[in-house]
């Protein structure tokens, strides 16, 4: 006997046709369907005030983890002068993307040369307060700075040689930046 590959075919599809009918996967559809399931118990909700945070320096330090020290950082005059020997800025030579360290947490600050206010345009990314607002950046003379919304200063900082900025955040942060 030979069979064509069409005349094969529309045999398996008639036998695959008849099979289906005569299946049982629907007949479930015919019994009764279980009733509404009931509510869960719900209990009351109450309102309390939470207590005050605590003043800084008073915590229990056991209970937290240390974090890790990151490198240290060159500290400003207290003048906020630039340190002896800082060259001047360019903002091509600020602008990329940096690895941000501020009191041993990191984070990466991405400063494009895009015009933004009266600098460029600043993204972090996973940043702690306070470098986690920064918006805008400029530079004048040796001096970087990094700025908020509001274009309040956020930070200030002075090359420290190579690919590195070292400077403190408004509030006395100590912070670098590395070419990340």
């Amino acid at each position: 006997m030979n069979f064509s590959k069409t005349g094969l075919l529309a045999v398996s599809l008639a036998a695959l046709v008849a099979s289906g009918c005569s299946t049982s996967r629907f007949s479930s559809m015919d019994q009764e369907q279980p009733g509404p399931l009931q509510a869960a118990p719900s209990g009351t909700v109450t309102a309390n005030q939470l207590p005050p945070p605590a003043a800084p320096g008073t915590a229990d330090p056991s209970k937290f983890p240390t974090a890790p020290q990151g490198p240290q950082v060159a500290s400003l005059p207290p003048d906020g002068t630039a340190p002896a020997g800082a060259p001047d800025l360019t903002a091509g030579s600020v602008a990329g993307v940096w690895k941000a360290s501020v009191s041993g947490q990191s984070c990466q600050v991405a400063t494009p040369q895009t015009k933004f206010g009266a600098g460029y345009r600043a993204g972090p990314l996973h940043c702690p307060a306070p470098i986690d607002g920064i918006k805008s950046w400029n530079v004048a003379g040796k001096q970087l700075t990094l700025y908020d919304e509001n274009g309040g200063t956020l930070a200030r900082l002075y090359s420290s040689g190579g690919e590195k900025f070292d400077g403190q955040t408004s509030n006395g942060l100590p912070i670098s930046l590395t070419r990340g």
